[in-house]
């Protein structure tokens, strides 16, 4: 943003974009007319890093990646991919409850396997979790997970009106 008097011009990196407001309001940068707040809950597994179960913030949950951990013993979950699906749902399920929300509302979901040759059996297991009106997906295979898991999952939910 270069400053010129008492306006504000927002050049984009063509040059060929510019966007003028007399105040940094008026641009609407990084303002809101909501708080974000962390979501924590003993259900799930805790961060093993430098982030948050989930984030709340304009009427939406962000939940980060769940890997399968039973949260009762800290532990990897083991069994095939379906059963540790399962337990990452499971674990999603109630991080969003601590928010205020459910995986029926659940608008996207990001599927990471370290092997595709699980998708057929992850994909059922996924299934039994979203019946009616399934979110968005995208699954992708990647080189390493977290801990070596098999699969992960991160999700984004909207917080119904109440």
């Amino acid at each position: 943003m270069v400053l010129l008097s008492d306006w504000r011009i927002l050049c984009w990196p063509d040059n060929t974009s510019f966007v003028k407001a007399d105040t940094d309001s008026d641009l609407n940068l990084g303002t809101t007319n909501s708080m974000k707040r962390n979501i924590a809950t003993d259900k799930a597994p805790l961060p093993i890093g430098p982030y948050s179960q989930a984030v709340v913030n304009d009427g939406y949950v962000f939940v980060s990646g769940q890997v399968p951990f039973d949260p009762q013993t800290g532990e990897f979950v083991e069994g095939d991919i379906a059963v540790q699906t399962e337990r990452v749902l499971q674990n999603i399920s109630a991080i969003l409850l601590e928010a205020g929300t459910s995986l029926d509302h659940v608008v996207k979901t990001t599927v990471f396997l370290a092997d595709m040759n699980d998708f057929v059996s992850m994909n059922e297991a996924y299934a039994r979790y979203f019946k009616s009106t399934p979110p968005a997906r995208s699954t992708v295979e990647v080189a390493r997970l977290p801990r070596d898991a098999r699969i992960e999952i991160e999700v984004i939910a909207a917080i119904p009106t109440r």
